[in-house]
């Protein structure tokens, strides 16, 4: 079959305005969007399965079109977006508005784009009558640490055949990527003792212990930019794994010694660096430099760090196909390697063979006015159109 292109654009920028205006940040519940996508695939005869949080204030869904049976192709992405709180937006974020061919919108471009194509080529699909499942696997909290895919992937494991591959659709400018680093999130709070401000003798500074520890990071930071490879030599940008302190809270008032700080941090590491380096190695620092002059100050006080999120690197298991499938589907022949991390790191941790595609470009997301241009929708379209074509029944 041959799919009209310009007629799935149009389904799709309809089902993406439907998308964008359910407020699905993080913080909140995404139900109101699985409801609607679970009825856009009821009018196609497409049953689905959801898989809540604990709270069932959330859920992923998954659905199949096609036989239950191995080898299928799966869909992944995520609908939660970010927040745009202290963003100067020049239209509603929560409105799908176009401009001189571009979509602007919260989570137009991360990445409810790529759900939109695909939920407007169900219709296609079930036409098709594939030989082989298409899987649609959408799931929530993926902006604050790949959470909900986790238990999505357990049920795929327990409840699918085993599939060909997943196509986790990020925005990628619809380029194929067989690797990313990985991302660990933590917070670290540190108790100190309060004292007036003109007896620091007797108090415990929470924030300049705070600070000690964040020049710690920024000494490995540097360590890790000195000691860089040649930007030519590897196809990661930066060329080195990167740490970010992102958020920090402290301190009662100026002629108080302050009791307490926190502070929000994360790294970024290559898929070659251990997990395990930089949190060991600031662990140990806190343990044996800045902990124990607090404590001489105060037995009470304390340093403690939780980890947030994790998301593992990422890299295509070459044994299998699934770069050569993305490459037929998107119609190229090279790969990339990015930055940003995704829910694929876990897919390929569960020997689920993946490659991270989708349309949209990086540098829109996360910001004010993001956006999602025609052209990209369009490639998508033809991406799922060749999809469709692959497995449509013989």
């Amino acid at each position: 079959m041959t799919a009209d292109h310009s007629d799935l654009v149009g389904r799709a920028r309809a089902i993406l305005a439907d998308l964008v205006a359910f407020d699905t940040t993080s913080e909140k519940s995404n139900l109101g969007l699985i409801d609607y996508v679970a009825d856009l695939l009821s009018e196609s005869g497409i049953s689905h399965r959801r898989v809540h949080d604990e709270t069932q204030r959330k859920a992923n869904l998954f659905a199949t079109v096609g036989p239950n049976v191995a080898g299928g192709i799966v869909l992944s992405g995520h609908t939660d977006v970010v927040p745009v709180e202290d963003q100067a937006w020049t239209s509603d974020p929560f409105t799908l508005t176009e401009r001189r061919g571009r979509f602007f919108g919260r989570g137009t471009c991360d990445m409810k784009g790529f759900l939109a194509l695909a939920l407007a080529a169900v219709p296609d699909m079930v036409r098709a009558n594939p030989s082989v499942p298409i899987h649609l696997a959408f799931s929530y909290d993926e902006e604050i640490g790949c959470i909900g895919v986790r238990p999505m992937i357990d049920a795929i494991i327990r409840d699918l055949p085993r599939p060909r591959a997943v196509i986790v659709g990020e925005p990628t400018s619809m380029k194929v990527v067989n690797a990313h680093k990985g991302s660990r999130r933590f917070v670290t709070r540190v108790t100190g003792y309060a004292a007036h401000s003109s007896q620091s003798h007797k108090g415990a500074n929470a924030i300049a212990a705070a600070a000690k520890l964040i020049g710690f990071l920024e000494d490995e930071q540097a360590k890790r930019t000195a000691s860089a490879p040649p930007p030519e030599s590897t196809r990661f940008t930066p060329p080195y794994t990167t740490i970010e302190v992102g958020t920090i809270d402290g301190g009662t008032a100026a002629n108080i010694i302050p009791r307490s700080c926190r502070f929000e941090w994360e790294y970024r590491m290559l898929p070659d660096e251990s997990p395990e380096t930089i949190i060991e190695a600031f662990r140990a620092y806190a343990e044996d430099h800045v902990l124990p002059p607090l404590q001489e100050r105060h037995a009470d006080c304390a340093i403690d760090t939780k980890e947030l999120a994790f998301a593992p690197p990422f890299r295509t298991n070459p044994e299998s196909d699934a770069e050569s499938l993305a490459f037929m589907l998107a119609g190229t022949n090279e790969t990339e390697a990015v930055s940003f991390a995704t829910e694929a790191g876990l897919f390929e941790a569960a020997d689920i063979p993946t490659v991270v595609c989708g349309p949209g470009h990086i540098t829109e997301a996360h910001k004010p006015d993001e956006f999602i241009d025609r052209g990209q929708l369009e490639a998508g379209a033809a991406f799922m159109a060749r999809l469709i074509a692959l497995v449509e029944a013989r």
